[in-house]
Protein backbone atom coordinates (compact mmCIF):
# COMPACT_ATOMS: atom_id res chain seq x y z
CA UNK A 1 0.00 0.00 0.00
CA UNK A 2 1.30 3.49 -0.74
CA UNK A 3 2.27 6.16 1.65
CA UNK A 4 0.16 8.68 0.98
CA UNK A 5 1.02 12.21 1.37
CA UNK A 6 -0.71 16.14 1.03
CA UNK A 7 0.92 18.87 0.24
CA UNK A 8 -1.20 21.63 1.45
CA UNK A 9 -1.32 25.02 2.92
CA UNK A 10 -4.25 27.45 3.28
CA UNK A 11 -1.86 30.66 2.12
CA UNK A 12 -1.10 30.89 -1.41
CA UNK A 13 2.19 31.15 -2.61
CA UNK A 14 4.67 29.17 -0.65
CA UNK A 15 5.71 26.55 -3.66
CA UNK A 16 3.45 24.02 -3.22
CA UNK A 17 3.12 22.76 -6.44
CA UNK A 18 6.23 23.36 -7.22
CA UNK A 19 7.37 20.62 -3.98
CA UNK A 20 4.74 18.56 -5.78
CA UNK A 21 6.38 17.99 -9.30
CA UNK A 22 9.64 18.04 -7.97
CA UNK A 23 9.27 15.47 -5.19
CA UNK A 24 7.50 13.12 -7.26
CA UNK A 25 10.62 13.11 -9.44
CA UNK A 26 13.24 12.92 -6.98
CA UNK A 27 10.96 9.48 -5.24
CA UNK A 28 10.44 7.97 -8.65
CA UNK A 29 14.43 8.81 -9.30
CA UNK A 30 15.29 6.56 -6.12
CA UNK A 31 13.17 4.01 -7.57
CA UNK A 32 9.91 4.52 -6.60
CA UNK A 33 6.60 4.06 -7.60
CA UNK A 34 4.96 7.76 -7.22
CA UNK A 35 1.37 9.13 -8.36
CA UNK A 36 1.13 12.72 -8.12
CA UNK A 37 -2.62 14.26 -7.24
CA UNK A 38 -3.58 17.20 -9.29
CA UNK A 39 -6.78 18.16 -6.96
CA UNK A 40 -5.96 22.05 -7.88
CA UNK A 41 -8.41 23.69 -10.39
CA UNK A 42 -5.95 25.67 -11.64
CA UNK A 43 -4.39 22.68 -12.64
CA UNK A 44 -0.79 23.81 -12.60
CA UNK A 45 0.81 20.44 -11.63
CA UNK A 46 -0.77 18.97 -14.76
CA UNK A 47 0.81 22.21 -16.86
CA UNK A 48 3.89 21.67 -14.89
CA UNK A 49 4.33 18.41 -15.94
CA UNK A 50 4.16 19.64 -19.90
CA UNK A 51 0.03 18.25 -19.74
CA UNK A 52 -2.55 21.13 -21.08
CA UNK A 53 -5.26 21.00 -18.76
CA UNK A 54 -7.27 22.34 -21.71
CA UNK A 55 -6.99 19.83 -23.92
CA UNK A 56 -7.83 16.52 -21.47
CA UNK A 57 -11.47 14.90 -22.13
CA UNK A 58 -12.08 13.51 -18.95
CA UNK A 59 -9.44 14.23 -15.52
CA UNK A 60 -9.89 13.99 -11.80
CA UNK A 61 -12.92 15.24 -11.83
CA UNK A 62 -14.54 12.95 -13.63
CA UNK A 63 -13.27 10.09 -11.25
CA UNK A 64 -14.43 11.92 -8.39
CA UNK A 65 -17.75 12.42 -9.06
CA UNK A 66 -17.67 8.51 -10.49
CA UNK A 67 -18.37 9.14 -14.46
CA UNK A 68 -14.74 7.17 -14.83
CA UNK A 69 -12.53 4.60 -12.76
CA UNK A 70 -9.10 6.48 -11.26
CA UNK A 71 -6.73 4.32 -14.19
CA UNK A 72 -8.74 5.90 -17.23
CA UNK A 73 -7.47 9.40 -16.55
CA UNK A 74 -3.99 7.99 -15.33
CA UNK A 75 -1.04 10.09 -17.55
CA UNK A 76 2.59 9.06 -17.62
CA UNK A 77 4.71 11.80 -17.05
CA UNK A 78 7.55 10.93 -19.06
CA UNK A 79 9.40 9.28 -15.87
CA UNK A 80 9.55 5.78 -15.35
CA UNK A 81 7.31 4.78 -12.21
CA UNK A 82 5.83 8.41 -12.07
CA UNK A 83 2.71 8.75 -13.19
CA UNK A 84 -0.16 11.71 -12.61
CA UNK A 85 -3.76 11.82 -12.04
CA UNK A 86 -4.63 15.29 -14.07
CA UNK A 87 -6.72 18.15 -13.13
CA UNK A 88 -8.32 20.77 -15.08
CA UNK A 89 -10.55 23.92 -14.04
CA UNK A 90 -13.98 22.64 -14.71
CA UNK A 91 -12.17 20.67 -11.62
CA UNK A 92 -13.85 23.20 -9.39
CA UNK A 93 -17.41 21.87 -10.29
CA UNK A 94 -16.83 19.07 -8.28
CA UNK A 95 -17.21 21.64 -5.27
CA UNK A 96 -20.58 21.86 -6.11
CA UNK A 97 -21.82 18.53 -6.99
CA UNK A 98 -20.33 16.84 -4.02
CA UNK A 99 -22.44 19.19 -1.36
CA UNK A 100 -24.85 17.19 -1.15
CA UNK A 101 -23.48 13.67 -1.57
CA UNK A 102 -23.10 11.32 1.64
CA UNK A 103 -19.63 10.69 2.94
CA UNK A 104 -18.59 13.77 0.03
CA UNK A 105 -15.54 13.84 2.36
CA UNK A 106 -14.01 10.70 1.49
CA UNK A 107 -14.18 10.41 -2.25
CA UNK A 108 -10.39 10.73 -3.08
CA UNK A 109 -9.58 8.45 -0.53
CA UNK A 110 -12.07 6.11 -2.45
CA UNK A 111 -10.62 6.28 -5.51
CA UNK A 112 -7.19 5.85 -4.83
CA UNK A 113 -7.95 2.77 -2.65
CA UNK A 114 -8.52 1.26 -5.88
CA UNK A 115 -5.06 2.16 -7.05
CA UNK A 116 -2.80 2.16 -3.91
CA UNK A 117 -1.18 -1.21 -4.18
CA UNK A 118 0.47 -0.29 -7.30
CA UNK A 119 2.46 2.90 -5.96
CA UNK A 120 4.63 3.55 -2.78
CA UNK A 121 4.37 7.20 -3.22
CA UNK A 122 1.15 9.10 -3.58
CA UNK A 123 1.50 13.05 -3.57
CA UNK A 124 -1.84 15.53 -3.13
CA UNK A 125 -1.69 18.65 -4.37
CA UNK A 126 -4.26 20.51 -2.68
CA UNK A 127 -5.52 24.11 -3.48
CA UNK A 128 -4.49 26.68 -1.33
CA UNK A 129 -7.94 26.93 0.29
CA UNK A 130 -9.93 24.86 3.23
CA UNK A 131 -12.79 23.86 1.06
CA UNK A 132 -13.76 20.38 -0.28
CA UNK A 133 -11.41 19.71 -2.29
CA UNK A 134 -8.93 20.23 0.19
CA UNK A 135 -10.86 18.05 3.06
CA UNK A 136 -10.99 15.41 0.38
CA UNK A 137 -7.05 15.28 -0.17
CA UNK A 138 -6.71 15.77 3.77
CA UNK A 139 -9.03 12.60 4.92
CA UNK A 140 -7.04 10.68 1.92
CA UNK A 141 -3.76 11.27 2.96
CA UNK A 142 -1.38 9.34 5.95
CA UNK A 143 0.98 12.73 6.37
CA UNK A 144 0.52 16.23 5.43
CA UNK A 145 3.74 18.31 4.29
CA UNK A 146 3.15 22.05 4.86
CA UNK A 147 5.47 24.26 2.37
CA UNK A 148 6.00 27.28 4.34
CA UNK A 149 8.21 30.84 3.76
CA UNK A 150 10.49 32.07 6.08
CA UNK A 151 8.50 34.83 6.97
CA UNK A 152 6.28 35.81 10.13
CA UNK A 153 2.72 35.29 8.56
CA UNK A 154 4.08 31.54 7.54
CA UNK A 155 4.25 30.45 10.97
CA UNK A 156 0.45 31.14 11.58
CA UNK A 157 0.12 29.05 8.26
CA UNK A 158 1.40 26.36 10.13
CA UNK A 159 -0.82 26.38 13.06
CA UNK A 160 -3.54 26.90 10.88
CA UNK A 161 -2.81 23.24 9.36
CA UNK A 162 -2.05 21.81 12.69
CA UNK A 163 -5.77 23.13 13.65
CA UNK A 164 -7.08 21.67 10.84
CA UNK A 165 -5.18 18.45 10.77
CA UNK A 166 -6.62 18.36 14.50
CA UNK A 167 -10.49 18.61 13.04
CA UNK A 168 -9.89 16.06 10.67
CA UNK A 169 -8.65 13.35 13.29
CA UNK A 170 -11.88 14.24 15.61
CA UNK A 171 -14.51 14.44 12.66
CA UNK A 172 -12.83 11.78 10.56
CA UNK A 173 -11.31 9.34 12.63
CA UNK A 174 -8.32 9.26 10.58
CA UNK A 175 -4.83 8.75 11.98
CA UNK A 176 -3.76 11.63 9.47
CA UNK A 177 0.05 12.84 10.81
CA UNK A 178 2.04 15.92 10.20
CA UNK A 179 5.39 14.67 7.80
CA UNK A 180 6.85 18.00 8.46
CA UNK A 181 6.79 21.78 7.39
CA UNK A 182 9.42 22.45 4.65
CA UNK A 183 10.86 26.14 4.19
CA UNK A 184 10.91 27.32 0.75
CA UNK A 185 11.87 30.10 -1.23
CA UNK A 186 14.70 30.36 1.33
CA UNK A 187 17.00 33.17 0.76
CA UNK A 188 20.05 32.88 3.06
CA UNK A 189 21.18 36.34 2.40
CA UNK A 190 17.95 38.01 3.82
CA UNK A 191 18.35 39.06 7.79
CA UNK A 192 14.57 38.39 8.34
CA UNK A 193 14.29 35.00 6.27
CA UNK A 194 16.87 33.60 8.69
CA UNK A 195 15.61 34.97 11.85
CA UNK A 196 11.87 33.35 10.59
CA UNK A 197 13.53 30.24 9.73
CA UNK A 198 15.31 29.98 13.24
CA UNK A 199 11.76 30.73 14.63
CA UNK A 200 10.03 28.24 12.73
CA UNK A 201 12.51 25.40 13.89
CA UNK A 202 12.47 26.54 17.46
CA UNK A 203 9.02 27.10 17.37
CA UNK A 204 7.61 23.47 15.69
CA UNK A 205 11.10 21.52 16.84
CA UNK A 206 11.70 18.33 15.07
CA UNK A 207 9.01 18.93 12.43
CA UNK A 208 10.55 20.85 10.64
CA UNK A 209 12.74 19.44 7.62
CA UNK A 210 16.43 19.37 7.21
CA UNK A 211 15.89 20.46 3.71
CA UNK A 212 15.64 23.87 3.07
CA UNK A 213 14.20 24.73 -0.59
CA UNK A 214 16.18 28.37 -2.36
CA UNK A 215 14.75 31.20 -3.94
CA UNK A 216 15.43 29.80 -7.36
CA UNK A 217 14.78 31.05 -10.77
CA UNK A 218 15.43 27.54 -12.20
CA UNK A 219 12.52 26.25 -9.68
CA UNK A 220 10.36 29.07 -11.32
CA UNK A 221 10.79 28.44 -14.80
CA UNK A 222 10.91 24.40 -15.12
CA UNK A 223 7.10 24.09 -14.75
CA UNK A 224 7.02 27.12 -17.27
CA UNK A 225 8.09 24.51 -19.77
CA UNK A 226 6.77 21.47 -18.64
CA UNK A 227 9.36 20.40 -17.03
CA UNK A 228 10.64 19.04 -13.22
CA UNK A 229 13.46 20.61 -12.09
CA UNK A 230 15.71 17.28 -12.74
CA UNK A 231 15.24 17.30 -15.99
CA UNK A 232 15.36 21.25 -16.57
CA UNK A 233 18.50 22.06 -14.75
CA UNK A 234 20.08 18.82 -12.99
CA UNK A 235 23.00 20.20 -11.50
CA UNK A 236 21.33 23.51 -10.09
CA UNK A 237 20.66 24.49 -6.23
CA UNK A 238 17.13 23.73 -6.43
CA UNK A 239 17.49 20.44 -7.99
CA UNK A 240 19.95 18.90 -4.87
CA UNK A 241 17.45 20.48 -2.57
CA UNK A 242 14.33 18.15 -3.74
CA UNK A 243 16.96 15.51 -3.82
CA UNK A 244 17.73 15.99 -0.42
CA UNK A 245 14.13 16.40 0.73
CA UNK A 246 13.40 13.01 -1.21
CA UNK A 247 16.17 11.09 0.54
CA UNK A 248 15.03 12.78 3.77
CA UNK A 249 11.09 11.46 3.10
CA UNK A 250 12.29 8.39 2.56
CA UNK A 251 14.49 7.69 5.43
CA UNK A 252 12.36 8.95 7.66
CA UNK A 253 10.01 6.35 6.21
CA UNK A 254 12.47 3.67 6.89
CA UNK A 255 13.78 4.57 10.28
CA UNK A 256 16.31 6.38 9.11
CA UNK A 257 18.22 9.50 11.01
CA UNK A 258 19.40 12.00 9.16
CA UNK A 259 22.70 13.56 10.47
CA UNK A 260 21.05 16.37 12.35
CA UNK A 261 18.76 13.82 13.97
CA UNK A 262 21.79 12.01 15.14
CA UNK A 263 23.97 14.78 16.55
CA UNK A 264 20.55 15.93 18.49
CA UNK A 265 20.72 11.90 19.72
CA UNK A 266 24.50 12.19 20.56
CA UNK A 267 23.97 15.77 22.34
CA UNK A 268 21.10 14.27 24.49
CA UNK A 269 23.09 11.24 25.39
CA UNK A 270 26.17 12.77 26.28
CA UNK A 271 24.06 15.34 28.58
CA UNK A 272 22.60 12.65 30.53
Amino acid sequence: MAKVIAIANQKGGTGKTTTALNLGAYLAALGKKVLLVDLDPQGNATGGLGIKPENLAVHVYHALVGKVPARDIMRSTGFYGYDLLPAAPDLAGATVELVDVPEREFKLKNLLDTVSQDYDYIIIDCPPSLGVLTINGLAAADEVLIPVQAEFFSLQGVRQIEDTVKLIQENFGTDLGILGALITLYDRRNASARANAKELRRTFGGRVFDTVIPRAIALADAPARGLTILQFAPDSPGAHAYRQLAEEIVNIHSGVLSDTEEEKLQEDIESE
